[in-house]
């Protein structure tokens, strides 16, 4: 069954599709494709990849990042829920 198409405010639909493929989110397979169309694929790819993985974070630190993008309930997350829900976002 063909997907519903993502909208027009998604500039690079195909890179959106192949992103949600992978499960990204909506929010951030529609951030990194208008990204991509906005300043080059190249670009983005160089941008990323700088932080430590989540598991080396202390939980201190993901519900600090937690906060930060508004993850309901983080206060009472365990380490492993919260990576999840940091990774789903």
């Amino acid at each position: 069954m063909p997907r519903k198409s993502p909208g027009p405010s998604v500039k690079k639909p195909d890179v959106y599709e192949a992103l949600r493929d992978d499960g990204a989110s909506k929010e951030k397979a529609a951030r990194i494709s208008n990204a991509m169309a906005a300043e080059g694929s190249s670009t983005v790819g160089k941008r990323g990849g700088k932080a430590e993985p989540y598991e080396e974070w202390t939980v201190a630190e993901l519900r600090k990042r937690a906060s930060e993008i508004g993850i309901e309930g983080r206060s009472y997350m365990k380490k492993a829920k919260l990576i999840k829900a940091l990774r789903e976002h």
